[in-house]
């Protein structure tokens, strides 16, 4: 080994350990914070719902605190208040929350608070027997919690998103955005005949549950490309886009997916066949095929994507990967319709929809970072 290759592996050793070392501390600070909050919003709550404090007591407190402590911050009187919606939207957690049954009662019972020991409270009182996320909800930041308890009223939908934050760390913006374009009500509707065609019923279940009825690929500027109309927007120019920004697409289509290359060539038999694009998936340890489309669906599309992966299957798939899946992106679809047709078809495959920047409403655009914020974001800087 030489003297440089040596060098480099130190440093990659090196390096490693800084960046864990930097990730956990950043994460307990993060951890502390959410119980501090917590036990704050507790305390809060307790005192202000029943008339105990009285009226404005918030904004007084708010005041005192950062005229006692100069340059606190995030104890304004709008964040406490977040911080007492957070305990209340999630005091069910607090199994040995007293009731008072009296104004007397709820002095003592505030008094006897103890914020250095709110640690123990959630080791005590969130145990991992109760089913409940507990890693993926201290992970996440305080300003996450506020924005998903904001926009999201189900439990079960608050937590969706609160793993989606955790396992695919995303930033506040991204998180807007998959809150605006309902990522939970997409998630296990693609028509697909995964079920039938997947030998393994697990399988077939990641699959579904991997896959989306529909992708919002907003980094497809249709003014920037300077597409006249929408019967110009063709599949090549998607493509294109899609390539460009690679990464973009890829937070946008879930997690665990490596782009191989767009275009692929598949020779067999002496016939030529190119793939628009070709993914492989962790989770699903197989390749994924995707073709756009530009308009809406037809069944030949099904019929297309089928020899494609039978070539993937028998010339291109290692013996230790599963079976090939095939995505078809259109513009549009009756779902009814190819939930009916696709059964007849032996490939997993299933179809979804996309829409681009041109297609989004407004709402939804003043939603998306700016261009700044998205470099950042495909840059991989942490936020801010």
């Amino acid at each position: 080994m030489s003297e440089i290759q040596k060098y480099d592996d130190a440093v990659k050793v090196i390096k490693t350990a800084i960046l864990q070392s930097q990730y956990e501390a950043a994460r307990s600070v993060n951890e502390k914070q959410l119980m501090l909050y917590y036990g704050i919003g507790k305390y809060i709550s307790l005192n202000s719902r029943k008339g105990f404090w009285g009226k404005g007591a918030i904004d007084t407190i708010s005041e005192r605190l950062n005229k006692e402590l100069p340059g606190l911050r995030g104890f304004t009187s709008r964040n406490l208040r977040y911080m007492r919606t957070f305990y209340e939207e999630w005091s069910f957690l607090d199994t040995t929350a007293q009731k008072p049954e009296n104004e007397a009662n709820l002095a003592l019972i505030s008094s006897k608070m103890d914020f250095h020991d709110i640690s123990q409270f959630w080791k005590s009182q969130v145990p991992n027997s109760t089913g409940f996320p507990i890693d993926a909800f201290l992970h996440i930041s305080f300003t996450h919690h506020r924005i998903i308890l904001g926009s999201v009223k189900d439990i079960s939908e608050r937590l969706y998103y609160i793993q989606r934050c955790a396992d695919e760390h995303y930033t506040v913006e991204t998180l807007r955005k998959f809150l605006h374009n309902d990522d939970y009500h997409h998630q296990g509707t693609l028509p697909n005949n995964f079920i039938q065609t997947l030998s393994s019923s697990d399988q077939a279940l990641r699959a579904i549950s991997t896959f989306k009825d529909q992708y919002l690929l907003d980094f497809i500027n249709v003014e920037e490309l300077n597409v006249r109309d929408d019967q110009d927007i063709d599949e090549r120019v998607v493509e294109n886009a899609i390539v460009h920004n690679v990464k973009n697409f890829i937070m946008t289509f879930g997690k665990g997916f490596s782009f191989i290359r767009n275009q692929y060539h598949l020779n067999a038999f002496d016939e030529d066949q190119y793939i628009d694009l070709l993914f492989f998936n962790r989770e699903l340890n197989c390749l994924v095929a995707v073709e756009l489309k530009s308009g809406k669906f037809k069944p030949a599309y099904l019929g297309q994507m089928q020899g494609y992966l039978s070539i993937l299957d028998g010339f291109e798939k290692k013996s230790h990967e599963n079976p090939s899946i095939g995505i078809i992106l259109c513009k549009d679809m009756n779902k009814s319709f190819v939930d009916y047709v696709i059964r007849d078809f032996t490939k997993p495959m299933g179809v979804a929809t996309y829409k681009t920047s041109k297609d989004m409403s407004e709402e939804l655009r003043r939603a998306l970072p700016d261009i700044e914020d998205l470099k950042r974001l495909l840059d991989g800087e942490p936020e801010v």
